[in-house]
């Protein structure tokens, strides 16, 4: 076994919702602790789920996702060359880490932040180096600056930040860019920029085009609610994107996945819906926060991270009554995902029966 692997603490996945439910004995379990769409699917991806050939189970998929590529191509300005398709972007950051980092390399992040970065470095033997954030929970700029050095071959910048939820501009991130060597990679997740009010003019993704050592990446599982079909992307440069499909695993991405996900690309009026619906109920969270005198960041995504003096126990208070919350990323933070309108006015009601 590999020195680096012997103490690992592995990433602690959700439980079905129906184990818990049994556990607990509760009528009703709302996961809000795992930042899933609430909203569902696009009803067009369900038909074309429905449509897809059974008699094709016995062969293996397109191995380069060709009709996927060309839509994500199209949508996302790049070119086709550029993308490299992975089964979620957990796949994605196993394949860059082993690809970019060996044994005493450095990895930077601006904590907190994703913890899956920490741990596929660790799996590479590689040392992650967090700067923390500022008092508001924005990034850190002039830190992470400070603290590249040679030993640094990677750094993370989650934009919008899981779990803070705090955006970046793009301004400042291509600043940022500027002062980093080309032989480090700048690795930009992007998985909840869908729900970022200017998201257009937020997104890095035409940067890997003028930046070598920057790679950009989205996901389908958040606004678009495929997070079961497992299905992620990500744009190289052309001189790093041939490297990364010989990195892949020939079949990664099965046809069913592909299916949906053409489908829920083409259904952009769903993906708005959500992202009008979330900014609605994220604005009516703000506002009982700052009512209610909480201190919270400020997202632009589809969760609030805030604190409460009594953090372990309210989550568990909401648990036994329905609602789970994410806990342990922060000592007296909780993060909560955005609910539908429904959920997001109990909740509110049993945190402040709590607090009474």
């Amino acid at each position: 076994m590999k020195a680096s692997i012997r103490q690992l603490q592995p990433y602690v996945p959700e439980k079905p919702l129906a184990e818990l439910q049994r556990e607990l004995g509760v009528k009703k379990l709302v996961r809000l602790s795992a930042n899933e769409n609430p909203y569902g699917t696009s009803p067009a991806v369900e038909q074309a789920v429905k449509n897809w050939s059974f008699d094709q189970a016995n062969r293996y998929p397109d191995a380069e996702a060709r009709v996927l590529r060309a839509a994500v191509a199209k949508r996302e300005r790049v070119a086709p060359d550029q993308l490299v398709f992975s089964v979620g972007l957990d796949e994605m950051i196993v394949m860059v880490s082993r690809t970019f980092l060996e044994p005493g390399d450095q990895v930077l992040v601006s904590g907190p932040t994703f913890s899956e970065y920490g741990l596929h470095a660790a799996i590479e033997g590689a040392e992650l180096v967090t700067v923390p954030t500022l008092a508001n929970d924005h990034v850190d700029f002039a830190g992470l600056a400070s603290a590249l050095t040679p030993a640094v071959k990677m750094v993370w910048l989650c934009n919008p930040n899981n779990p803070t939820g705090t955006v970046e501009s793009l301004s400042a991130i291509e600043a940022f860019i500027r002062q980093v060597p080309a032989t480090t990679m700048v690795l930009i997740d992007e998985a909840y920029l869908d729900f970022v009010p200017d998201a257009s003019e937020t997104t890095a993704m035409q940067l890997p085009s003028k930046y070598e050592n920057v790679v950009v990446m989205r996901t389908f599982s958040k606004a678009y609610g495929l997070a079961n079909f497992r299905i992620g992307y990500a744009v190289f440069a052309p001189k790093y994107a041939p490297t990364m499909q010989a990195v892949r695993l020939p079949y990664n991405v099965n046809s069913l996945t592909q299916v949906a996900a053409v489908a829920a690309l083409a259904d952009q009026d769903f993906v708005k819906k959500t992202v009008a619906k979330n900014a609605v109920e994220r604005r009516h969270w703000q506002a009982y926060f700052t009512t209610n005198g909480y201190q919270f960041d400020e997202s632009a995504a589809n969760f609030i991270f805030f604190a409460d003096p009594q953090a372990d126990e309210l989550a568990e208070y909401l648990r036994q009554n329905g609602y789970l919350l994410r806990t342990g990323l922060r000592p007296g933070w909780l993060r909560l995902t955005i609910g539908t309108a429904e959920d997001n006015a109990e909740l509110r009601r049993l945190m402040s029966e709590f607090k009474r």
